[in-house]
């Protein structure tokens, strides 16, 4: 018997347990999780140090050394997410309708636990708080599978969980991390059907598409972003160059920043130079069509449009009106988060009608495709997919349900 199958049997037996908690029992192992985070922090940044000090030893830099760092004010946070997604409604037992049939049956359907929930994810420590405290609050066990380059966090932190929840008199298997962090690992995950109900991927492209491609687990793809920002030809034009910036750099290594900007061009000749100057005092590069690199970008090749960079460079073009910019982000989105920045309410309806993505915005950043900021509490991923979930994912997106019946000695004839 492989160690993930019987990862997989703990996993469904304390999903049992789970299953019968009572709100308060589940928000009483949250907060416990979360002061536990907070008295265990020096032993959670010892941890995340040896990981980020490996992970520069090996090259890697930028944004993904900004996605694996941890620090005081990011433990606070992932602890402060436990206490919110115990704040939250619980949607476990919410009983959705209830009819009587002309029969005398009364058929209703209620809100159930998944069960099981298995979570594939590269370097974010914070993910495996943020799933955690979800999926515990929905009812179902987790088991987590890490990137190698977070290993000593993940592992740290899911051993912090385990030790809370033992303290309290919970099974700890309600959250388990897979410690063996080879391809072999993620592939016999992908494949076990019996033990997983539903398998989530977080990271970069290649990661996901893995999973989807590979795995015979029910998956909830998420989180490719080559997200977008269209500066329509009435735009505010500082207002304009706020959101970019703030969609671009204000974290550029997740899945909801700017990786793209398309421009009318009735402004370009004014407004390319005012965001061209603000990008590159931000340290950013710009891969531009040819009238941004006679304005200083560099030449963009046709990958460009479509790669989420999750780094300081953003793809950026002309077009002649919304129609060619919905059109662009037609064949190029990930269908994701996309924005217009316009003062045309025409406009502004058209892009929200014909982009096809799971958050569009008017006048904002895509930063805020968020399950905190959309007030879900934590998120489990951003969904880009069509089918059960989409956007950002939270309590209810990883719950399924059941239908109830009551019948009086009813028979089919």
């Amino acid at each position: 018997m492989s160690r993930l199958i019987e990862m997989g049997q703990a996993a469904k037996e304390a999903s049992v347990v789970l299953a019968k908690l009572r709100t308060p029992e589940k928000n009483k192992a949250l907060i416990a999780s979360a002061e536990a985070l907070e008295q265990n922090m020096d032993k959670i940044l010892a941890a995340n140090k040896v990981d980020v000090e490996m992970a520069v030893e090996n090259g890697i830099k930028g944004a993904f050394i900004d996605r694996l760092t941890l620090n005081e004010k990011r433990i606070k946070d992932m602890a402060n997410g436990l206490r919110d997604v115990a704040a939250l409604p619980d949607p476990i037992g919410e009983v959705l309708y209830m009819k009587t049939l002309d029969n005398g049956l009364i058929v209703g359907q209620k809100r159930v636990p998944m069960g099981v929930i298995g979570i594939i994810f590269e370097a974010r420590p914070n993910v495996t708080s943020d799933a955690f405290g979800l999926c515990l609050k929905a009812g179902s066990a987790t088991i987590l599978r890490g990137g190698k380059e977070a290993f000593n966090s993940n592992t740290t932190i899911v051993n912090i969980f385990r030790d809370a929840l033992e303290k309290i008199g919970m099974p700890k298997d309600c959250v388990q991390m897979v410690e063996d962090t080879s391809r072999e690992t993620a592939t016999e995950m992908m494949r076990l059907n019996g033990y997983i109900d539903l398998l989530i991927p977080r990271g970069g492209a290649g990661l996901i598409k893995s999973v989807v491609m590979n795995s015979t687990v029910p998956v909830i793809e998420t989180g490719i972003g080559n997200c977008h920002v269209y500066v329509d030809e009435t735009a505010d034009l500082e207002k304009a160059v706020r959101i970019v910036l703030n969609a671009k750099t204000q974290r550029p290594g997740v899945c909801n920043s700017c990786e793209s900007l398309l421009v009318h061009e009735n402004i370009a000749e004014k407004f390319i130079p005012m965001i061209i100057k603000e990008l590159k005092e931000k340290k950013v590069e710009i891969r531009g069509d040819e009238i941004f690199v006679n304005a200083g970008a560099v030449p963009a090749s046709e990958e460009d449009w479509g790669t989420e960079y999750d780094d300081l460079i953003i793809s950026a073009r002309v077009v002649r009106n919304v129609d060619e910019a919905i059109e662009h982000i037609r064949k190029y989105g990930t269908g994701h988060s996309e924005a217009i920045i316009t003062e045309n309410y025409t406009n502004a309806q058209k892009f929200l009608d014909e982009v096809d993505a799971a958050a569009v915005y008017v006048n904002a950043s895509t930063r805020f495709t968020d399950g905190g900021e959309f007030g879900f509490g934590a998120e489990i991923g951003i969904s880009t997919q069509k089918l059960h979930a989409r956007g950002p994912m939270g309590l209810k997106e990883i719950t399924t349900t059941k239908y109830i019946i009551y019948g009086n000695g009813q028979i089919r004839e």
